[in-house]
């Protein structure tokens, strides 16, 4: 017999750790090659993890909940000899966490504590690794940054910590610390004595009563509810709400949808108003914007982002490029990331670098939503219910009748730091006409 060490794996360049939210084998279980082992989620996604190697689950080395470096060994597996497959005997540090090149080599199986300081500031804490089992992973996730971050925070001498992050999840980007750095002259030092650092979320702690049911958030749902509130402290929110007659797409949806099925293609409501915002995010710019500091970001790509509920959260997987596909391209991205997204096959790179997001929450029912914005975005798009109502339609000859009509209503919250309302109430009317005077053959 062989044994084969399971690894936490880096689902991405920027991961430093994940956290093993679920076990899919026991103890004594026979693993088949590539057999989905156990689930991880990070800040980025939640994914199912295969066996590296068939054979027997022969040590769980790294519990249900527990957060770990990447390359930590979480698990071990006993193989037939022939089907081992090349692991290091002890797990290496993520890259991140090494003595910085200037450094004496660490002992070659002991991981060394680093001979310099964490580019992080005065506060000590190290910017990457397992913090020597001290850091709460909500203060790993602040934290973490890109290299370039942290060697201006080292140069500067700035804590991270302690800058408000607008990047995803709270995280530091270039132009937040370039600010800061700025503002500091004038700025008042943050007092030591703070409760907590610039730019956390605390949440207010309510007594259970007997009886509850008390049930601790997942990773996903910390991390969500956490990037809410820092929406809504960060953007001023305001709202339009555009009242849609989308019977003109309903009959071509009845037309077409069988045709798109024998493709393999569901085609949704969804799919045409995806595509309504795509044509329209380059007329209007700054609806397809991004605020950094005291400037605005245009985007060049148009990137749209459609929420997802899952039983365990929301997840925003990203249509790249939308504005380039036609709509049954359209309509299969959404099939192909909703399908990924449920199954946890998302990777990394399926939910970053959105440029406009679309919720859906008529799919069960609301009239209307008002939805909070997606950051860094500038803008989300909320859509209500699509149903058959009775309107008022106008004739040519300028008699009105009441007529049934397939109707839904489209609410866009948007921030008003950039946006005017005049700016967003073009960009929906342009949408509606769209969808209202949909073209047959837009494909």
């Amino acid at each position: 017999m062989a044994r084969v060490d399971v690894l936490m794996p880096q689902m991405g360049e920027s991961i430093a750790e994940g956290t093993l939210s679920k076990w899919l084998k026991k103890v004594g279980d026979p693993v088949k090659r590539d057999e989905p082992l156990f689930e991880i989620s990070t800040d980025k996604v939640d994914a199912e993890i295969p066996a590296p190697a068939a054979g027997v689950l022969a040590e769980i080395k790294v519990q249900q909940g527990q957060t770990v470096p990447v390359q930590t060994v979480v698990g071990v597996l006993e193989t037939e000899a022939g089907a081992a497959v090349p692991a290091p005997a002890k797990p290496e540090l993520p890259k991140a966490a090494a003595p910085p090149p200037s450094a004496p080599p660490a002992p070659k199986a002991e991981p060394a504590k680093p001979a310099a300081a964490p580019a992080v500031g005065p506060s000590g804490r190290p910017a990457d690794g397992d913090g020597g089992g001290v850091q709460t992973a909500e203060q790993r996730l602040r934290t973490k940054s890109t290299p370039l971050v942290r060697k201006i925070a080292a140069e500067h001498s700035v804590d991270i910590s302690r800058i408000p992050g607008s990047g995803y999840a709270g995280r530091v980007t270039k132009q937040d610390i370039l600010g800061y750095i700025e503002r500091a002259p004038t700025a008042p030092t943050p007092r030591p004595q703070a409760p907590s650092p610039a730019g956390a979320i605390e949440h207010p702690v309510v007594e259970p009563w007997p009886g509850d049911r008390v049930e601790p958030w997942s990773k996903i749902r910390k991390i969500t509810a956490d990037h809410m509130v820092m929406s809504k402290r960060v953007s001023a929110h305001v709202a339009s709400f555009f009242e849609v007659d989308f019977t003109r797409v309903a009959q071509f949806r009845a037309k077409a949808k069988q045709s798109y099925a024998e493709r393999g293609v569901t085609l949704t409501f969804l799919a045409f108003i995806a595509k309504a915002c795509a044509e329209n995010l380059r007329k209007h710019p700054i609806v397809n914007a991004a605020v950094s500091g005291d400037s605005t970001i245009y985007r060049a790509d148009v990137n749209i982002g459609i929420a997802v509920a899952l039983d365990w959260g929301l997840i925003v997987p990203v249509i790249k490029h939308a504005d380039e596909l036609s709509l049954i391209g359209i309509a299969r991205a959404i099939n192909d990331l909703g399908e990924r997204a449920r199954t946890k096959k998302l990777l990394p790179d399926d939910i970053q670098r959105g440029t406009f997001t679309i919720t859906n929450p008529g799919g069960f029912g609301p009239f209307a939503g008002i939805p909070i914005i997606n950051q860094p975005q500038v803008a989300i798009l909320g859509v209500g219910a699509i149903e058959k109502r009775p309107k008022v339609v106008t004739a040519a000859d300028g008699t009105d009748s009441i007529a049934i009509r397939t109707m839904g209503m489209l609410t866009m919250s948007y921030d008003h730091r950039v946006v005017d309302g005049a700016d967003a109430d073009k960009f929906l009317a342009d949408v509606k006409k769209l969808l209202q005077e949909f073209p047959e053959g837009a494909v």
